[in-house]
């Protein structure tokens, strides 16, 4: 049953896959035409959504990682509300329109003020050995580098969408890049791994070792050790002696 239950969810998130794939394309060709209606074009994130709830349940519980359908369901009320602001059936402001958001990004603040409240604590406590106090101290400057700037970069779209400044889209991007930028890094130095990177069904780094072997450490030869020759006998060294004066 297990095992049954373990292929249906695999089956789900090749289907959310496709889902996302398809709705990346109809946005696409929804910029480009302007034709399409865009209830329709975030059609398959709304049938994704209520998916990625269950899968999100399935996957806390059976202890495996599945980012996707985490934003796939924490963000369900906010694709209905664009949606119904392009195709203008609300009229709105999009600091309104973005609610849904501004709830999420408070939970991620929360998040980094309590790695920087824990940080400062490790920090005056003196019973706390050093990579501890390392390690929450890295915690909370990666968890600042990106929620900070990525919330600067919802205001500033925010407030370039309802017209109340003038800046350019390269540089309201700025911020988002930074932490995207950050996040990558940081994905690095976590523990564990996916081992089902691209289908390769194995470890990403034996996977490239296998693929380059020459990466690979070689071993130094030990130097070969001589062995004795029977029947010689060989000289202890003489004894150093010191006299020491009265």
């Amino acid at each position: 049953m297990t095992n049954k239950r373990r292929l249906f969810w695999d089956d789900e998130h090749k289907k959310a896959g496709t889902k996302m794939l398809t709705y990346t394309e109809l946005v696409c060709d929804g910029i480009e035409r302007g034709t399409h209606v865009w209830l329709l074009v975030f059609m398959p994130l709304f049938f994704v959504s209520p998916v990625s709830v269950g899968a999100c349940v399935w996957g806390f519980h059976h202890d495996r990682s599945l980012e996707l359908e985490i934003l796939c369901s924490v963000n369900i009320l906010q694709f209905i509300f664009i949606a119904l602001c392009l195709d203008e059936i609300i009229k709105w402001p999009w600091l309104v329109v973005c609610v849904p958001l501004w709830i999420l990004m408070s939970f991620l603040c929360l998040v980094v003020l309590y790695y920087i409240v824990w940080s400062v604590l490790f920090l005056r406590s003196m019973n706390v050995i050093a990579e501890q106090r390392r390690t929450h101290i890295t915690m909370a400057i990666s968890w600042m580098t990106i929620v900070v700037p990525l919330l600067t970069f919802e205001i500033l779209l925010v407030h370039r969408l309802d017209v109340h400044n003038t800046f350019s889209y390269i540089s309201i991007f700025v911020p988002l890049w930074l932490s995207m930028i950050t996040l990558m890094a940081t994905t690095f130095r976590q523990k564990g791994g996916n081992h089902w990177w691209f289908g390769i069904c194995k470890d990403f780094c034996q996977f490239l070792l296998e693929i380059f072997p020459f990466v690979k450490e070689t071993p130094i030869p030990e130097p070969p050790k001589i062995a004795p020759i029977p029947g010689k006998y060989v000289i202890p060294p003489p004894k150093l002696n010191i006299d020491m004066l009265d």
